[in-house]
């Protein structure tokens, strides 16, 4: 059986009709570039933002076409909501003199003749997740995928009900952390069925294609492949699901700050000043997006010599610290530079599991505590109050 190319994929789905029923979505120029991995393929389609809930058949049709292509083992296929896709721009609802208060604390209508604020747009959350944090880094190197791992096991030790999504599309690294191999199983042909170890539902795209593969996406299939893993994944109930980010301000972190419910985002970083600059970005990105910050951990923050038990800091100390209280988020802790976390993240038997009563799982569950503390604080603090007019 011949090898599946991009061609015949592209010729099957001149056969799915356009919205208007007289095109197909080739011709116009709705087909992402196609991505093929292991006999699955991988694209979105471009739609108006506005009738993008109502264009869930054409997606479908089109998925059903390419499964039905000699060799194919899967498709992965997505619809991504694009204003460039001939959308006009959706109108402004009319603004209500008394829109309910909810969690952003909007003011009850306007005064002296001003326009009342425009509430916000709600974010689709998912199904069963009680809440949805980001652990960001603003560059690779600092240990964050080790400290998204540790900390959402670290949650699950604390007496949570914990996930972890390996939003990194380009290099994910959950799967070797947590030690897991093998492919994800679908649900009646929809849903994914999260992949497991340690008792951590875990979901990546390292469990979708081979370690060695390439991945060479532009921004719209980027945004497709981490909505489908979040949205279409049979997380079942969790209190918490942890999202380990691709270090950096791309394409990846836009999509989950912008259309992901987060409650908050943790930012790790080392004690070093060119750590901390591109911190600081990271930091900027999820408050313009209005995303919570919950507060910064300092990773790799000391070494303590494992012959004498003497401590060294390589990289300096406190700087992270110190950037917490110059910016005013709470500085969840410190982190050390150790060989037991370096050994068991290599070796896929994170700290917190494999030494569940060492001086590091206590350091990590500790941070736990603190971030589960500010997320239930914040939900107290968001809690919309009842106005009587």
């Amino acid at each position: 059986m011949p090898d599946v190319t991009k061609d015949m994929v592209i010729e099957a789905l001149r056969q799915v009709r356009g919205p208007d029923l007289e095109g197909d979505v080739v011709s116009l120029g709705m087909v992402s570039d196609v991505f093929i991995s292991d006999s699955k393929v991988y694209f979105s389609i471009t739609v108006p933002a506005d009738k993008a809930r109502e264009l869930e058949p054409l997606r479908q049709a089109a998925e059903r076409t390419v499964k039905a292509i000699p060799g194919v083992n899967g498709a992965l296929v997505t619809l991504t909501a694009d204003r460039k896709a001939g959308a006009a721009p959706a109108p402004k609802p009319a603004p209500h003199a008394h829109a309910p208060a909810h969690a952003h604390g909007h003011s009850h209508g306007a005064s002296n003749g001003a326009a009342p604020a425009q509430p916000r747009q709600q974010k689709a959350g998912v199904p069963g997740v009680g809440a949805i944090i980001a652990v960001a880094s603003g560059k690779g190197g600092v240990g964050k995928s080790t400290t998204a791992v540790n900390l959402a096991l670290a949650l699950q030790a604390n007496g949570l009900k914990v996930g972890l999504l390996d939003s990194d599309i380009y290099g994910p690294s959950v799967p070797r952390l947590l030690k897991i191999s093998g492919r994800p199983q679908q649900i009646d042909g929809r849903l994914i069925k999260p992949m497991e170890n340690y008792g951590l539902k875990a979901m990546s795209m390292g469990f979708l294609v081979e370690e060695e593969a390439a991945m060479i996406w532009r921004g719209p299939m980027v945004q497709s492949a981490i909505l489908q893993m979040l949205r279409e994944v049979a997380w079942g109930e969790l209190d918490v699901l942890v999202v380990d980010m691709p270090p950096g301000t791309g394409d990846a972190q836009l999509t989950m700050a912008q259309q992901v419910p987060l409650a908050g985002a943790v930012i790790v970083s080392t004690p070093q000043d060119l750590a901390l600059i591109d911190a600081r970005k990271g930091i900027s990105m999820f408050r313009k997006v209005e995303v919570p910050l919950l507060g910064i951990i300092e990773n790799m923050s000391y070494f303590i010599a494992p012959d004498t038990g003497k401590r060294y800091d390589i990289f300096g100390h406190g700087g992270a610290k110190a950037e917490a209280e110059r910016i005013g988020v709470p500085f969840l802790g410190e982190v050390p530079l150790t060989m037991d976390i370096r050994e068991t993240s290599d070796a896929g038997t994170p700290v917190v599991v494999s030494n569940p009563d060492g001086a590091a799982a206590a350091v990590y569950k500790d941070i736990a505590t603190r971030v589960w503390q500010e997320l239930k604080g914040r939900a107290t603090r968001a809690a919309p109050a009842i106005v009587f007019e």
